[in-house]
């Protein structure tokens, strides 16, 4: 079968997408527009950089992602808690998966109306031998305890509600996000149709009003067959 992160990566290798950072108003903005991966998408390491020429300053993330591998999220996020200013997220359409973590590292989370936020356990792409993957999903486990106690301090809930939720794969509307405390206020804006840019075949329970419209345009030429290549190669690695 194959890994569902790179399902989700290589069906949305014709998206539009966007890595940039906008410097001219009183508040810098970051613009995390894409999936979030080293390999295919926006690196940590992007986001480290970015938040360094900002150092001191408040800085505007705004999301619009599907989501990623683990690890890139979680040194995202870490960059975001260590970053010497206030760091605001706005979900403008999608914080899914390793996006929901860089979301709410941030000291204040803002959702668009229309927007949604998906949280489940973690995903990454691993390639090895039994005792080396069997290493992987202990890795994974323990990041999912992390990630839970993160979401604990976000909202208030307990435990077993975060866990519950991470298992079934839970979709929350914008509304639902700020009544859980995913969000700490709800904006005007045109959160469905900037969320509907993604493919999200890829995860299982996606909400049917994100399935009946991909709105899928062209990608770069060379932006794109450099990540096809290099997504083929990962797929005959772990073939």
């Amino acid at each position: 079968m194959k890994n569902r992160l790179l399902k989700l990566v290589q069906d949305n290798l014709k998206a539009e997408k966007k890595f940039e950072i906008r410097a001219e108003g009183e508040t810098p903005e970051i613009f995390l527009y894409d999936a979030i991966g080293d390999w295919y998408g926006i690196s940590a390491e992007s986001i480290v950089r970015a938040l360094r020429d900002f150092d001191g300053q408040d800085v505007l993330l705004r999301i619009n992602s599907p989501g990623g591998d683990v690890f890139e999220g979680r040194a995202m996020a870490t960059a975001i808690q260590q970053h010497r200013g206030r760091v605001t997220a706005q979900i403008d359409g999608l914080a899914a998966s390793a996006a929901t973590y860089v979301a709410t590292a941030a000291a204040e989370v803002r959702i668009s109306q229309g927007a949604f936020f998906m949280i489940h356990n973690a995903w990454t792409l691993a390639i090895g031998n039994a005792d080396e993957l069997e290493v992987t999903a202990g890795l994974l486990r323990k990041v999912d305890g992390s990630i839970v106690n993160d979401y604990m301090l976000k909202t208030d809930k307990d435990e077993a509600q975060i866990r519950e939720w991470m298992k079934a794969e839970t979709w929350f509307t914008a509304d639902e996000a700020v009544e859980h405390g995913f969000a700490d206020s709800l904006l005007e804006g045109q959160g469905a149709a900037l969320a509907n840019r993604w493919n999200l075949g890829a995860y299982n329970n996606t909400p049917a009003a994100l399935l009946a419209s991909k709105r899928q345009t062209e990608q770069p030429q060379y932006d794109r067959a450099m990540a096809e290549r290099r997504l083929a190669l990962l797929e005959s690695l772990a073939a």
